[in-house]
């Protein structure tokens, strides 16, 4: 008799393993790539919000510090590098590439997160819109309070970001960035804030949507060109063409800007607003001048589509026309 009694124990215990086996298999497998930021930093105590050290913490701790992880995706972590992203360089986004386009070739990846320090998240996430080549989601998070923090941003939303690269809804809407429950197009989001946790937006075309109850509600996507139609191939390239920005500004000295046309620079022009088209043959004779308009590009954007538009080509009526589809 007591024997039989453990047996019936051991079938429900048998029963309940299979059960959670089987919802496992259910669940999306989703990559989370680090690359340090504030996302990973600690402070001096639990009120340290401004003066502390970004990128202290790896990949397995995130995941460790938010266990409801599990319950949306079957997930893994790597440490692809560690660093704060002001020093973020075109070596690491050609090497963050290559690795996202890798692993989504993969059928046992559903979808990739990458934790990243707020400076140059717009940049990072336009740069892999231009250059991963697959519907599969890819969603950039980070966080504006470092993990130390009292109501530190970054656990909810690593777990926004898990949840909305395991999503059907993210499939084909390009490389997404999520913080503060919003979702942004990575060709349109600009940080606007130094501190505040809604830093991230797109002040006039508006988020695609919002993370709400463990869902993601997608009310827009972005129209231009990214991913699986996206032009420009960095699998074999070690390098980027040279692009630099110079600012504009009353009374502004061209000793800069005469440089860079004389070591024989092209010229893009953006607007330092960040917002609106830059029209052609506005503000001056592009024709003539032989310019390129960024459209509604950002200055840090334009740059990055530049560069990629100049391993194609050097026509700047070609380039012109980039411009106008990416």
């Amino acid at each position: 008799m007591h024997s039989k009694k453990i047996f019936g124990q051991f079938l429900i215990l048998a029963c309940a393993a299979l059960v959670s086996i089987a919802h496992a298999q259910k669940l999306p497998n989703v990559m989370i790539l680090a690359t340090g930021g504030t996302i990973a930093g600690t402070g001096a105590s639990s009120t340290t919000t401004v003066g502390y050290t970004a990128a202290k913490i790896g990949v397995e701790a995130l995941i460790d510090a938010v266990p409801e992880l599990k319950k949306v995706a079957n997930v893994k972590g790597e440490q692809v590098f560690q660093i704060a992203s002001e020093n973020m360089n075109n070596d690491y986004w050609l090497k963050l590439s290559k690795r996202v386009n890798t692993l989504l070739a993969q059928s046992d990846v559903d979808g990739i997160v990458i934790t990243h320090g707020t400076d140059t998240i717009e940049e990072t996430a336009y740069f892999l819109d231009l250059t991963v080549h697959s519907k599969k989601p890819v969603v950039i998070v980070g966080s504006m309070r470092p993990s130390t923090a009292i109501s530190a941003d970054g656990p909810i939303n690593l777990y926004n970001a898990v949840l909305l690269a395991g999503s059907q809804e993210a499939i084909g809407k390009g490389v997404l960035v999520t913080l503060n429950d919003q979702i942004n197009a990575a060709r349109e989001v600009t940080k606007t804030n130094t501190s505040t946790l809604d830093t991230f937006k797109t002040p006039e075309l508006g988020f695609l949507g919002y993370i709400q109850g463990s869902k993601p509600f997608f009310y827009r996507q972005s129209t231009r060109k990214h991913t699986v139609d996206s032009e420009f191939d960095i699998s074999k390239l070690d390098v980027l063409p040279q692009v630099d920005i110079v600012y504009g500004y009353a009374n502004m000295n061209p000793i800069a800007l005469n440089a860079f046309v004389a070591a024989g620079a092209k010229i893009v022009r953006a607007s330092r607003v960040g917002q609106g088209i830059v029209a052609r043959n506005g503000e001056a004779d592009d024709d003539k001048l032989d310019f390129v308009v960024s459209d509604t590009l950002n200055a840090q954007k334009a740059r990055i589509l530049l560069m990629l538009a100049l391993t194609k080509t050097s026509d700047t009526k070609e380039i012109q026309k980039i411009f106008y589809s990416y």
